[in-house]
């Protein structure tokens, strides 16, 4: 039981250690300053509800392959443009893709596993992305419109210049870590982030008024508060589940294409919490052990985009009932593209 119980403690120490620094902190005050700096109206005709669902899918799948962000961290992004007026489709497109396909995630799939899934890994996610914008809408939209009305002016501005420049610079805080030091000591890494925040600090505190800071570190406390807690309690129970669940078991159920194996992949990845870009030497580890690459597909994606502490949060921040409906989505089409994948692709 010790051990058990220490497995969750060691998971927790992880992951304290090597995301909390450069990735969850500038994701959440790049999340506080989208509340607090972008025109809410600006974001509402561009992927708000009542935009074309095309229009404001595309944007969102598309912008969110560069950023290079795990399941956890993500949260705050998605839930930044929520509550700053976007539909409920974008935004959880956004809470997909960005974890499930970012493009740094896919060079280092493609160095691991090569072209062919990497190919299959961008066509599924977006063809996911597009379902759950839909299924999104289809069941919540229509709470967002009675909401928030839309009153579109070519005369709104989107945002002020200097805060722009804030964003950017907190965005290549969060992104520059990771695309900057791709190998090597996670210290690297640090101080990387480091540099970046003292840069954008120093900008914000010499270019802003006091009022908008405020209003940006409070945006971005009420992110931390509601979303933190939960990202640590759920990284605690993924350790215990990992010292606890029999590999053999795992290679087992893996094996060929069948859609049961696939959603057994689909599932391992919907509980288990993947850092952006570590699914893929695991994947390769299980491929080597005859996990079918239906399957493998099948955990690319759901491993980096689905983790159970992203479904407490994602409970917390949107509700329960979207974190059923979100959850239950992507682990049906996670199980059909690797069964389709693996039987009619591969």
């Amino acid at each position: 039981m010790k051990e058990i119980i220490l497995a969750g403690f060691l998971a927790l120490k992880d992951y304290i250690a090597t995301h909390v620094l450069t990735c969850l902190v500038p994701a959440f005050l790049l999340a506080g300053g989208m509340v607090a700096f972008i025109n809410k109206q600006t974001i509402l005709s561009y992927l708000g509800e009542q935009v074309s669902k095309l229009k404001s899918f595309s944007l969102a799948a598309v912008s969110s392959f560069f950023l290079a962000a795990c399941s956890c961290t993500v949260i705050p992004v998605a839930s930044g443009l929520y509550y700053s007026g976007a539909g409920v489709g974008a935004a959880f497109i956004v809470l997909w893709v960005a974890p499930a396909t970012n493009i740094l995630a896919l060079i280092y799939t493609g160095n691991i596993l090569g072209l062919k899934l990497v190919i299959s890994r961008i066509i599924a996610a977006l063809f996911m992305a597009f379902v759950v914008g839909y299924v999104m809408s289809l069941f919540f939209g229509k709470e967002k419109v009675d909401r928030i009305k839309f009153e579109y002016s070519e005369e709104v501005k989107f945002i002020d210049k200097k805060e722009l420049v804030v964003l950017i610079l907190v965005l290549l805080s969060l992104l520059g870590p990771n695309y900057i030091v791709q190998k090597g000591k996670y210290i690297y890494k640090v101080l990387v982030w480091f540099g970046l925040s003292i840069i954008t600090f120093g900008y914000a505190l010499t270019n802003l008024s006091k009022e908008k800071i405020s209003s940006w570190t409070r945006e971005s406390w009420f992110f931390v508060k509601i979303i933190f807690p939960l990202l640590l309690l759920g990284v605690f129970i993924v350790g215990i589940i990992g010292k606890i669940l029999p590999q053999e078991l795992i290679q087992r159920f893996l094996g060929g294409n069948s859609l049961r194996a696939s959603f057994f992949a689909t599932m391992l990845g919907a509980v288990s919490y993947f850092a952006t870009m570590t699914e893929a030497p695991f994947v390769d580890t299980l491929m080597k052990l005859g996990m079918g690459k239906g399957p493998a597909l099948a955990l690319l994606l759901t491993g980096p985009g689905l983790s159970l502490p992203n479904w407490l949060a994602i409970a917390k921040v949107f509700g329960v009932k979207k974190a059923v409906v979100y959850v239950l989505t992507i682990i049906v089409l996670g199980s059909l593209v690797g069964w389709f994948f693996g039987n009619f692709v591969f």
